[in-house]
């Protein structure tokens, strides 16, 4: 028989992007607490919009919720949803919350953006005056932010000595999942809420369904365990193809927290325990590398708020005049550039919310070096559109591709979106796939439609820029920035 707490004091477990009861950190010490425990999940559309989070992810979270909730009542824990148009309002909302359900002790895990550490320092206050705990928890990243430093103490800021630092310390404190078995007594509220049956409601955000990615949890773990089983060990080979099925897919359970990266880690090197070495040529470590590229992002975001506010990470690049062209940036979004690897990726992305890492490096470049574009404007598309949005993923990414971040891609390297498909997509299966005005264009011409003698018949654009000019415009533009800079100091 379950124990009843007498007193009816709570404690709440604030789920945000940590939507699991295995492996959460936040909810394992919300349950040692020994006392009747309520979830809570706070939708705030208005400040969702403002984010630009991608309607295909929320409804990700809303299905995921449905699971999480039943997860929860198996642990007498019952999950309420609540809206609030923003984080403002959401920090009036909960604490008005707490004093209604004699909360004695807010429990969630960090999250690193800037906004959402304004957000919670502002409730820890209200909260505190009223006598509430409130404690937070590194839980997204394998290894905390702040524990990989150079010899100064500094972050790095140069991916390879960051990954070979968070591999020793990692080998030597590994950081492996935790679950909790512990019972959860119950309340005579918490008894009550878990005997309401109603159903999640609408998150007030516009709806694309997310059915092609599966929320219960057995089948989030599968996913993890085929690649590990069939994937893993070959992934440095197949990963660059977009035709092929050679990559995890498990980017957008991360982004939600359905799956903790302590998890995917652990479930590697059971199967590999040597990818801790160092070995391009190893498909295990090429994928680790992947996960540490996430933990790198995510711990300069921590560290850098500037990183939140628009700001480039390499000051010169403030100086770089992008080309305000709609002309360009529309033809970019709708998949119509006339380049068929950049327009099948970008379809891939408006029609599934989720694009290959590699086609996610070569569009990115397009718009940056080949339109001009801001790459700002780009990380806005991406993030309105992509199913596996992660706000330090996402900017790490364009900064990378943008050669404005740090340990980006040398703004003297252009990708040349023609070769990069003859090369990651030689015979065009994945442009056939996406871009149907092209299926009967020969693989001697699946590159340069517009060079195929019956080029005519094509309903298909013609390339929008010329690659080599664009190339030589791209470099100027960043040595013009570059004096620009030296002429201010």
């Amino acid at each position: 028989m379950t124990n009843t707490n007498v007193n009816e004091d709570h404690v709440i477990i604030w789920f945000r992007d940590d939507l699991r009861t295995v492996d959460n950190t936040a909810l394992n010490h919300a349950i040692e607490a020994d006392l009747p425990v309520i979830a809570l999940f706070v939708a705030t559309p208005m400040q969702w919009h403002e984010h630009h989070v991608a309607a295909i992810q929320i409804d990700f979270i809303h299905r995921r919720l449905r699971v999480l909730k039943q997860q929860l009542a198996e642990l007498n824990i019952p999950l309420q949803v609540m809206q609030c148009n923003d984080f403002s309002e959401s920090v009036d909302a909960i604490a008005e919350y707490c004093h209604q359900h004699r909360v004695v002790h807010v429990f969630a895990n960090k999250q690193y953006p800037l906004n959402e550490q304004l957000r919670d320092e502002k409730l820890g206050v209200l909260l505190a005056q009223s006598g509430i705990k409130q404690s937070l928890f590194d839980d997204n990243y394998v290894l905390e932010p702040e524990t990989i430093l150079n010899r100064e103490g500094e972050l790095f800021k140069v991916f390879t000595p960051y990954r070979n630092a968070w591999i020793k310390r990692f080998s030597a404190e590994p950081s492996y999942p935790v679950t909790t078995s512990k019972e959860v007594v119950l309340s005579d509220t918490t008894s009550a809420m878990l005997a309401d049956s109603t159903d999640i409601q609408s998150l007030g955000y516009p709806v694309i369904e997310s059915v092609l990615w599966p929320v219960d949890e057995e089948a989030i773990l599968q996913r993890l365990d085929t690649f590990c089983v069939t994937k893993a060990q070959d992934y440095h080979q197949q990963r660059d193809f977009p035709a092929i099925d050679g990559t995890s897919c498990l980017s957008p359970f991360l982004a939600i927290g359905a799956l903790s990266a302590r998890q995917c880690v652990y479930q590697l090197l059971q199967h590999f325990p040597y990818a801790l070495e160092v070995n391009k040529e190893d498909g295990a470590f090429t994928w680790l590398n992947e996960i540490i590229w996430r933990e790198f992002y995510g711990h300069l975001l921590h560290r850098y708020p500037e990183l939140s506010k628009n700001h480039p990470f390499q000051d010169y690049t403030q100086y770089v005049r992008w080309q305000d062209n709609p002309t360009l940036l529309k033809a970019w979004q709708d998949g119509k550039t006339g380049f068929p690897i950049v327009d099948a990726a970008m379809r891939q992305l408006r029609a599934t919310g989720w694009m290959h890492n590699r086609l996610r490096m070569i569009t990115a470049s397009f718009l940056t070096k080949d339109l001009l574009c801001d790459w700002r404007a780009g990380e806005q598309w991406f993030m309105q559109h992509l199913i596996d949005g992660d706000f330090a993923s996402n900017n790490g990414g364009w900064q990378w591709a943008a050669s404005t971040g740090t340990d980006s891609q040398p703004y003297f390297r252009v990708f040349n979106p023609t070769l990069q498909g003859q090369r990651f997509d030689p015979k065009g299966d994945f442009i056939r796939t996406w871009v149907k005005e092209l299926a009967k264009v020969p693989d001697k011409y699946i590159h340069t439609p517009h060079q195929w003698d019956s080029s005519g018949s094509l309903d298909y654009p013609l390339p929008i820029v010329d690659h080599k000019e664009a190339r030589l415009l791209a470099i100027e533009a960043f040595k013009q920035a570059k004096a620009v800079m030296d002429n201010h100091q």
